[in-house]
């Protein structure tokens, strides 16, 4: 075979591996990267691309917050590198050899054709050619491959007129998965796409539409530019929302698209400049117009890199504004007025009442300016005692008393000011004051010192990183725990660690005893899965202030057949694998479910709250966030009832280090159980099966523990059961054995104790 031909076969090769792992996705849940265009207005219905992995089966589409449909379009799959070179080899090769020997037979000389004449005169269906022609208008070599963006289904969107504003979740379905979450926002203002060429010739798709809505993506290099009019005096607020469509980037570095914007005069003289708003990524710029004229905003990638999951929206216009409150939350149960600082704001104080609901303890903040609706402000709500920081308090000799607990609501009023609090502490007595100041959009850094009463430092702290706020990428907040070494007068110094200060350096300050809590997170958001069928999901707990007690788990007004199979997340461990069961029959529409978790520390105060569904979002190759969403959605779906061949008994496995345990697995509804193998997920390092054996009544398993397993760590082991068999060819003959997925088994309790006794090794 010649060197040409082999190539040409190597290249076909390479296409048919790729189809083949593409005919594969069906046991892959679809992931979505981005939606584009990234939000619609109410009363419109519009087109929009859902990009992502695994999306050719995507048949239907649920979005959260209700108001809004989706019909399912065209799937697109675009070509990778390989799969481009391997059609061209196709095209290059075979044609033009079957060509000349065309030729050589009817005695002509071979006619030298181009690549694009080649690739007419091949047998290419109409995708791959469409698919050929996308590659080369999207060939750059600036341009990262990334798999996770290969595929497009196409949306209609329609959203009704009364449809809630602000943000919705949108997840796409297929017969196998339900998608993570991606966000979708709902607007009243109009709606324009950008169209390209725009790095040099501004698009003049906004004009005198103002307010409005751009909608655009930024391609590796690119630099897109929007012509709109506007009057003198006019007070221009230009909002881009790019993080709070897309919050994390795995495969990039910083690990999210960081817009910048700018306007400029019909001169190109720049006005106004924004890469942020304060700390909060997403740029804003405030600009009050000098002259009627045209203008130019402009958007890019602050190192000019991007693809198709850079998208954003940038509103515009006479737009109310908030960039800060104060106070920066209340107590429950009271009524207070905020007040508001911002750009086109309609008032300066808001009335508020702080009422507690365990459903939704961050309240938030906004107002209307006639039909225009301002940005969304965090407030959270507390029990504890609150009170307002009163100046003079500079200095130890001016400091304000203040009584422990409390929560001090304050500000650092200029450059160089500090705040000083006086308070009696007794010796030994655990002390905490932790500062909520940037997790609440404010740009003030803190730095905290206690001092005693001659002003001896005592304690001090800086930054504390909450893993409890996934998108902060500068945890500036402080958080000081120390034990008071005597009794008597303590001065607590809040200070902004740059010097700087302002009426929007707000803090919410808390003073007290440690006051052990927990906070819940539920991963996946979503599920979709056979009816009867046993899911596993990962609980995390986010323990507050020491508290190490064990967490009861439980559904919550859960509609009938959705149950926990275990319910205890243990003491002293931060997650556990549980698995939920579903009803033995597929119901019609995805269901929201709550989970719940209780808990009673010493003396008997009892803990309870909810868990708060989040999507593991990876940046930058490496870090992990837990982002909230706004749902728990499972969907049950298929024919038929599907249930776990085998279960264990209610019993925990108990392991030590270097020892092993025997688990019986018993059969169900006497299902055949001897051709099923059974695997761990994700279980703990070092632990492991050893050994499987089955008959008619169910599966033994030996599980061992290595040495290096530490003992005291508990949870639930996931058995994922797997049926083998053996496919033969055309002609009898076996071929290696394959293996299916068939179902989780429900999750089986555990505990590592102390170093194995001999006869444990034994056994």
């Amino acid at each position: 075979m010649n060197l040409f031909r082999w190539q040409a076969v190597l290249g076909l090769a390479m296409v048919l591996a790729i189809a083949a792992d593409v005919h594969g996705q069906r046991k892959v849940d679809p992931h979505i990267s981005y939606v584009y265009p990234g939000g619609g207005k109410q009363g419109t219905t519009i087109e929009v691309v859902a990009g992502g992995q695994f999306l050719k089966e995507v048949d239907e589409v649920y979005v959260s917050g209700g108001g809004v449909r989706v019909t399912v379009g065209k799937y697109f799959k675009h070509l990778s590198e390989q799969e481009y070179r391997g059609l061209r080899m196709r095209a290059s090769f075979y044609t033009r050899e079957r060509l000349a020997e065309e030729a050589k037979k009817k005695g002509l000389q071979p006619k030298r054709y181009t690549l694009e004449e080649l690739i007419k005169l091949t047998n290419y269906t109409d995708e791959q050619l469409e698919q050929m022609e996308d590659y080369r208008k999207r060939d750059d070599p600036k341009r990262q491959f990334n798999p996770q963006l290969l595929e497009d289904v196409t949306l209609k969107i329609q959203i009704d007129p009364d449809a809630a504003l602000g943000d919705r979740e949108i997840r796409l379905i297929t017969p196998s998965g339900m998608s993570n979450p991606m966000f979708f926002q709902v607007s009243n203002l109009a709606e324009v796409r950008e169209t390209e060429p725009n790095d040099k010739t501004p698009d003049p798709v906004v004009g005198d539409k103002l307010p409005a809505v751009i909608n655009g993506q930024i391609m590796p290099g690119d630099v897109d530019r929007f012509a709109f009019k506007a009057r003198k005096g006019t007070r221009l607020v230009a909002a881009a929302s790019v993080r709070a469509l897309v919050p994390y980037l795995a495969d990039a570095v910083p690990g999210w698209f960081q817009a910048v914007l700018a306007i400029y005069d019909s001169n190109g003289n720049e006005l106004a400049y924004a890469d942020s708003l304060g700390f909060r990524q997403d740029p804003v710029i405030y600009y009050e117009i000098p002259k009627d004229g045209e203008y130019v905003v402009q958007i890019w990638d602050s190192i000019y890199r991007g693809r198709e999951d850079f998208v954003y929206r940038i509103a515009m216009g006479e737009l109310p504004f908030i960039t800060s409150v104060f106070p920066l939350g209340g107590r429950a149960g009271t009524k207070l007025n905020v007040e508001l600082t911002g750009w086109n704001l309609p008032v300066q104080q808001v009335p508020m009442n702080a009422f507690y609901d365990r459903r939704r303890p961050i309240r938030s903040i906004s107002v209307r300016q006639g039909e225009l609706v301002s940005n969304r402000i965090d407030f959270p709500v507390d029990m504890l005692t609150e009170t307002v920081e009163k100046e003079p308090n500079n200095k130890q000799d001016t400091a304000q008393e203040v009584p422990i607990p409390v929560i001090m609501n304050g500000r650092i009023d200029k450059p160089g000011d500090i705040d000083v609090f006086k308070f009696e502490g007794h010796a030994s007595e655990h002390f905490i004051a932790e500062v909520f100041a940037r997790r609440l959009g404010s740009p003030m850094d803190s730095l905290v010192r206690l001092t005693d009463a001659n002003g001896r430092e005592v304690a001090f702290n800086d930054d504390y990183k909450d893993e409890g706020t996934p998108l902060i990428t500068h945890h500036a907040d402080s958080r000081l725990s120390a034990t008071l070494p005597t009794s008597g007068t303590y001065h607590l110094h809040v200070i902004d660690a740059q010097r700087r200060g302002g009426p929007e350096n707000g803090y919410r300050l808390y003073m007290r005893q440690p006051r052990p809590d927990f906070e819940l997170r539920v991963v996946p958001s979503t599920i979709i899965t056979r009816p009867g069928s046993c899911v596993p999901i990962i609980v995390y707990a986010l323990r507050r202030d020491g508290f190490t007690g064990e967490i009861q788990l439980e559904l919550e007004e859960a509609p009938p057949g959705f149950a926990l199979t275990t319910s205890v997340l243990p003491a002293n461990q931060d997650k556990v694998w549980l698995t939920l069961m579903v009803p033995p029959k597929a119901i019609k529409e995805p269901v929201t479910l709550d989970l719940g978790g209780r808990a009673v520390l010493r003396g008997g105060r009892k803990l309870s709250h909810l868990a708060v569904p989040a999507e593991d979002w990876m940046q930058a190759f490496a870090y992990h966030h837990l982002v909230p969403t706004k749902e728990w959605t499972v969907s049950v779906s298929g024919k038929g009832v599907f249930r776990p061949p085998v279960q264990a008994r209610n019993d925990t496995i108990k392991l030590s280090p270097g020892g092993t345990a025997r688990v019986v697995l018993y059969a169900v509804a006497k299902a055949n159980v001897e051709d099923i193998r059974l695997e761990l997920s994700e279980p703990p390092a070092g632990i492991l099966i050893q050994k499987q054996s089955s008959d008619s009544s169910g599966i033994t398993v030996i599980l061992s523990a290595e040495k290096t397993v530490k003992p005291g760590i508990a949870g639930n082991l996931i058995f994922n059961a797997f049926r083998e068999y053996i496919p033969l060819t055309s002609e009898g003959k076996p071929r290696p054995a394959q293996r299916n997925l068939i179902c989780a088994v429900p999750a089986v309790p555990f505990e590592v104790g102390a170093q194995a006794t001999r006869s444990e090794k034994k056994r």
